[in-house]
C-alpha cells in the first residue's frame, strides 16, 4: 500500500467524468488499498479515485469511529434516492472549507466489490450524504457546486420572544 497525493480544487482531473471499471485487476486491488490508507491519512471518510488523479469509477469509504470498515464501491450506480436532508460538508480536495448541502436521506445503489461480486446497499443519514458526495466525484462535481448560498443552520438554543 502506498500513499497517494490528493489532487485539490482546481486541478481539472476534478472535472472530468471517471471511466467504468472493465475488469478487477491487481491494479484496482491496489488502488483500493492505497485509496483506503491516502483516506485514512487525511482523516477522511470517503475519497473518489479521481481525488487521486485516477479517473476510474472507483470509491472508499469508512465513517466507522475505529476507521477499520471500509467499504468498497466499484462502479456504483445509484437505483433509488429518497428524502433530503441538509448538512454541511467538507472535501479532502478542498481543505479549510465547508458548506451546508442538501443530499438524499436515503439511497439505495448496485455496486461491486474487489472480488467482482454485484452488490445492491440500501443506505441512510450519513452514509447517503458520504456515498453521494463521492460519487458526485466520479461525475466532476463537487460539494461545491451544490453549497446552498446563505443557509444557516437553525438554533434550537435560542430564546423564543
Amino acid at each position: 500500500m502506498a500513499l497517494r497525493n490528493i489532487r485539490l480544487e482546481g486541478d481539472e482531473i476534478l472535472r472530468k467524468i471517471s471511466k467504468p471499471v472493465k475488469k478487477i485487476d491487481e491494479k484496482i486491488i491496489t488502488l483500493l488499498d492505497d485509496m483506503a490508507e491516502t483516506m485514512y491519512a487525511a482523516n477522511g471518510v470517503g475519497l473518489a479515485a479521481p481525488q487521486i488523479g485516477v479517473l476510474k469509477k472507483v470509491v472508499v469509504v469508512d465513517i466507522s469511529e475505529d476507521k477499520n470498515e471500509v467499504i468498497e464501491l466499484i462502479n456504483p450506480e445509484i437505483l433509488e434516492v429518497e428524502g433530503s436532508q441538509i448538512n454541511i460538508e467538507g472535501c479532502l480536495s478542498i481543505p479549510g472549507k465547508n458548506g451546508y448541502v442538501e443530499r438524499p436521506e436515503r439511497m439505495k445503489l448496485k455496486t461491486l466489490d474487489r472480488h467482482g461480486n454485484e452488490l445492491e446497499l440500501e443506505v441512510e443519514g450519513t452514509l447517503a450524504i458520504v456515498f453521494s458526495h463521492e460519487i458526485d466525484h466520479l461525475n466532476g462535481v463537487l460539494y461545491t457546486d451544490k453549497v446552498i448560498e446563505g443557509y444557516e443552520e437553525e438554533d434550537d438554543d435560542e430564546e423564543e420572544e
